[in-house]
């Protein structure tokens, strides 16, 4: 194989593991790169083995991964925002499709772990699943515990804020 015919084949198998990484099958890989099936699923193949031997690969995959993963969060809690502040404002229209909207993402995140080989089973999504609800509930805790002192009430919003990447809201209980 010449350096120019390496060179094309590397830049197939890059573009064939960036859709892999999206969460894309191989048939959607196939049909938005342009290639046979068959070369698609050689390329990813081939890529795994050498991502298998390869650490530096194995490092890029895995941010690649961990940065659509936040990602996908990112999505899905702006998604329960819409779906509180369509509730709120009894759109229930707007809700179930916020909820959809939600189901859909957290498929699309599953689907992209199992094909990467980080899901063997549903246990560790079910396991991702409780671990995001215990964040909610303790987040809520924190916000109802803090809502009388405000001074501590404004720090938590703060820290929160830091934490989950979106400006968190304040409760005030007047009592």
């Amino acid at each position: 194989m010449s350096e120019i015919e390496l060179v094309d084949h590397f830049e197939r198998m890059n573009k064939v593991v960036e859709e892999l990484l999206k969460g894309n099958s191989t048939s959607e890989i196939a049909k938005t790169t342009g290639l046979k099936r068959g070369e698609v699923a050689n390329l990813i193949d081939e890529w795994k083995s050498i991502a298998q031997t390869d650490n530096r690969i194995r490092e890029r995959a895995k941010e690649a991964l961990t940065g659509a993963d936040q990602h996908y969060s990112m999505i899905i809690n702006q998604a329960w925002e819409t779906v509180a502040q369509a509730d709120a404002n009894s759109q229930y229209n707007i809700k179930a499709q916020a909820l959809k909207l939600v189901a859909d993402v957290e498929s699309k995140r599953i689907d992209m772990l199992q094909k990467a080989g980080f899901l063997e089973d549903n246990e560790l999504a079910e396991r991702m699943l409780d671990n995001e609800k215990k964040q909610l509930m303790l987040v809520n805790i924190l916000k109802e515990v803090t809502s009388k002192c405000d001074k501590c009430r404004v720090e938590v919003a703060r820290r929160l804020s830091a934490v989950t990447n979106r400006v968190e809201e304040i409760i005030v209980i007047d009592e």
